[in-house]
């Protein structure tokens, strides 16, 4: 791209992480093992939620719309990746690169965003017990979900426009897996001082204000367990948070190293931290949540014998 004509037939080079045919062989395989893992295990959990009415509960609402984000998360970037380590042609269109800008940075939003409602889900259960019912019925349960949809695509519109504006010259190899915000801002020769403020504003919004309410939520909720006389009453109430808060640890701490730093100083060595954010994440969630999960581990069962099916027909 010269100067400021950018038209749809522009190309970017996505090269990911290494060149060399062997480790790209082997890249191939593992990031393909990883992605099939992360569909099935993904959509096991959110067809074993929907099949059980046992799990027909807000906490498993957002967890099931949480796996359905993931499959969209990891199918936006690892398919296109796949293609490019087993091919010679690297290239990806300026459309293609910013629409996998635009739903890689809304996915990453409205997964940061439903963990933070899935936060007060059991801030709500375990600090109001009495009142989580009526707290966590099924309209606010919707109506929050809605908000995290629509303000995660409002945030991915504001970002994918800003980036049109960006005038990109010189070299166009992207060194990573896929188009990320800020190895494009990276290849610009324009001003991005606008793309960067408003990135660092909106993310302090969607990303750190959600981060702060769910390590509030957890402050209210480690007090609350703390007041529980007894240690299996204590047991059970922190094993229905560690799973969430596991999650958010490794979404957050992986995010956070990628995005909490200066615009300069932002290179290869963070590709690491990515593939965490971007695949690792959406891989491990599952398992996490199914680990010492009784419920999900009967739901499961039941769904891959074929008894959740058979009770819906």
């Amino acid at each position: 791209m010269d100067g400021g004509n950018q038209s749809e037939d522009s190309e970017f080079l996505l090269l990911g992480i290494s060149e060399r045919p062997e480790q790209q062989r082997i890249l191939f395989w593992t990031f393909l093992s990883m992605y099939l893992v992360t569909v099935v295990g993904n959509v096991l959990i959110v067809l074993a939620i929907s099949s059980d009415s046992r799990l027909h509960t807000p906490m498993y609402f957002f967890l099931a719309n949480l796996s359905f984000t993931d499959l969209f998360f990891i199918t936006n970037t690892i398919p296109k990746m796949l293609v490019n380590l087993q091919s010679q042609n690297k290239a990806i269109s300026y459309a293609g690169c910013l629409t996998q800008l635009y739903f890689l940075v809304s996915l990453v939003a409205l997964d940061n965003l439903i963990l933070a409602v899935m936060a007060y889900d059991r801030y709500a259960a375990i600090c109001h017990p009495l009142h989580y019912i009526t707290a966590m019925n099924p309209k606010l349960c919707i109506l929050l979900l809605i908000l995290c949809w629509v303000l995660s695509a409002l945030y991915g519109l504001i970002h994918t426009l800003l980036m049109t504006t960006v005038t990109f010259c010189g070299s166009r190899k992207i060194h990573y897996i896929f188009c990320e915000m800020y190895v494009l801002l990276r290849l610009a020769c324009s001003n991005i001082q606008v793309n960067h403020t408003v990135l660092v504003a909106t993310g302090c919004f969607i990303f750190l204000t959600p981060l702060g309410f769910m390590i509030t939520s957890y402050v209210c909720i480690i007090r609350a367990i703390l007041q529980i006389p007894s240690a299996i009453g204590k047991y059970k109430a922190f094993s229905t948070c560690a799973s969430h808060l596991a999650v958010v640890s490794l979404f957050s701490g992986t995010l956070g190293m990628v995005y909490l730093q200066p615009l300069h100083t932002y290179s290869m060595k963070d590709s690491v931290a990515t593939v965490m954010y971007a695949v690792v994440t959406p891989m491990m969630n599952p398992f996490i949540y199914s680990l010492r999960n009784k419920d999900m581990h009967g739901a499961l069962g039941r769904l891959l014998q074929g008894k959740a099916f058979q009770r819906l027909t």
